[in-house]
C-alpha cells in the first residue's frame, strides 16, 4: 500500500489544457472517489496516475517515488476498466493469472494468489468457465480478481459499474467497498454518479472543467458545499435554488426574484443586504407549515409516493422545486402548500461561493 500525491498536475493536448494545476493528497489505505460531469478531466487524471497518459507539468508520487516518467508496469498499480477487457479464449483462472505469468511468477504462487482472490470474490466455482458463460457482474468480479492477484500498492477503478443494470450496480458497489475494507489497499475510483461517490468514498474530489472544486468527506460536501456547483451536483434530488436578495429594512429575510419572502435569522444574514444571492434548500429540509408568517407558498405539480417517503414537485413564485417528505402527507396536484425550510445555504450569485449556512 502507498499514498498518492498529485502536485499541480496539468495536462495539455496541443494548445488545449485539459487539467489546470490539480493538487490532491491521498493517504495510504484511503478510498478516494473522483466525481464530476463528463469532460471534467477525472478519467484523464486517473490515466495519468496509471501512466497511460503523460503528465504535462507537475508531479505524481506513489509512495516515495515520483512516477512521472515511469511506465505503467513499474508503478505497482492495478486498474479496473469500464469494459471488462477479458480474454474470451481464456478461462477465469487463466484471465486472473495472465499478468503474473508475464512477470514470471512461479506456478505455485500463481495458483495460491488466484485461489485467494477467487475466495474473496466468490469465484471459486467459476474458475474453469470462460467469460462468455458469465453474467456481467461475474465478469466484473473477474476483472477485479485480475487486479487483486497483482497485490498492487494502488487500485484504480475507471467507472467499473457503468455497464451493469441498476440492481447489480448497487450490489457491486457494496462488494467493492467490502473489498477495500478487507484489503485496505489505497483506492482511486472514477465515476460520474454522485450516489456511488457518496456511498463508497472516504473522501470525494469534485471536479469541473479540469479543476478541483472541493475535496472532503461525503457528508462534509453534502452539508457544507463550497459553491453552487458542488451544492447542485452532490445530492439526489438536487438542492433547490432561488435567485434573489436579502431584505433587511423592516422584514428580515430573503426575497426571491419571483417575489416570495422567507424570514431568516438576523444574525445569519448580517452584512448581506442588497447583495445578489442564491438561496439553497435541500428537498428534505422543507416541511409543511400552517404558520402564515413562515416559509413560502408553493403549488403542487406532481406527487410521487414511494412508501418510505413522498416526493412533491411544485412551483414557488415561478421557480420549480422539489420537496421530500418522510411523514405521510395527503398532497394532490394543484394543492397550495406553505413550505418552511429547516436549513438553508446562501451563495454569492456572481462567484457561486457559499457565503452563509444556517438552521432555521
Amino acid at each position: 500500500m502507498a499514498s498518492v500525491d498529485i502536485v499541480k498536475a496539468t495536462k495539455s493536448f496541443g494548445q488545449n489544457e485539459i487539467l489546470h494545476g490539480v493538487s490532491i493528497d491521498i493517504a495510504d489505505g484511503e478510498f478516494v472517489v473522483l466525481v464530476g460531469p463528463s469532460g471534467c478531466g477525472k478519467t484523464t487524471l486517473l490515466r495519468m496516475i496509471a501512466g497511460l497518459e503523460t503528465i504535462t507539468t507537475g508531479e505524481i508520487k506513489i509512495g516515495e517515488r515520483v512516477v512521472n516518467d515511469l511506465p505503467p508496469k513499474d508503478r505497482d498499480i492495478a486498474m479496473v476498466f469500464q469494459n471488462y477487457a477479458l480474454y474470451p479464449h481464456m478461462s477465469v483462472a487463466d484471465n486472473m493469472a495472465f499478468s503474473l505469468k508475464l512477470r514470471g511468477v512461479s506456478r505455485s504462487e500463481i495458483d495460491e494468489r488466484v485461489a485467494k482472490a477467487a475466495g474473496i470474490l466468490g469465484l471459486k466455482d467459476y474458475l474453469a468457465r470462460f467469460p462468455r458463460h458469465l453474467s456481467g457482474g461475474q465478469r466484473q468480479r473477474v476483472a477485479m480478481g485480475r487486479a487483486i492477484v497483482r497485490d498492487p500498492q494502488v487500485f484504480l477503478f475507471d467507472e467499473p459499474l457503468s455497464n451493469l443494470d441498476a440492481k447489480l450496480r448497487v450490489a457491486m458497489r457494496t462488494e467493492i467497498k467490502d473489498l477495500h475494507q478487507r484489503l485496505g489497499t489505497t483506492t482511486i475510483y472514477v465515476t460520474h454518479d454522485q450516489i456511488e461517490a457518496m456511498t463508497m468514498a472516504d473522501r470525494i474530489v469534485v471536479m469541473r472543467d479540469g479543476n478541483v472544486e472541493q475535496v472532503g468527506a461525503p457528508l462534509e460536501l453534502y452539508d457544507s458545499p463550497a459553491n453552487l456547483f458542488v451544492a447542485g451536483f452532490i445530492g439526489s434530488p438536487a438542492m433547490n435554488l432561488f435567485k434573489g436578495t436579502i431584505e433587511a429594512n423592516g422584514r428580515q429575510g430573503f426575497v426571491t426574484s419571483g417575489g416570495a419572502f422567507v424570514s431568516l435569522k438576523t444574525s445569519a444574514i448580517a452584512g448581506l443586504a442588497g447583495r445578489p444571492l442564491v438561496f439553497g434548500i435541500r428537498p428534505e429540509h422543507l416541511h409543511i407549515t400552517d404558520d402564515g408568517g413562515r416559509g413560502f407558498e408553493a403549488t403542487a405539480k406532481i406527487v410521487e409516493p414511494t412508501g418510505s417517503e413522498t416526493q412533491v414537485m411544485a412551483n414557488a413564485s415561478g421557480t420549480d422545486i422539489i420537496a421530500l417528505f418522510r411523514e405521510r402527507h395527503t398532497v394532490k396536484q394543484g394543492d397550495k402548500l406553505r413550505l418552511a425550510p429547516t436549513q438553508y445555504h446562501l451563495f454569492d450569485a456572481q462567484s457561486g461561493e457559499r457565503v452563509a449556512s444556517s438552521d432555521m
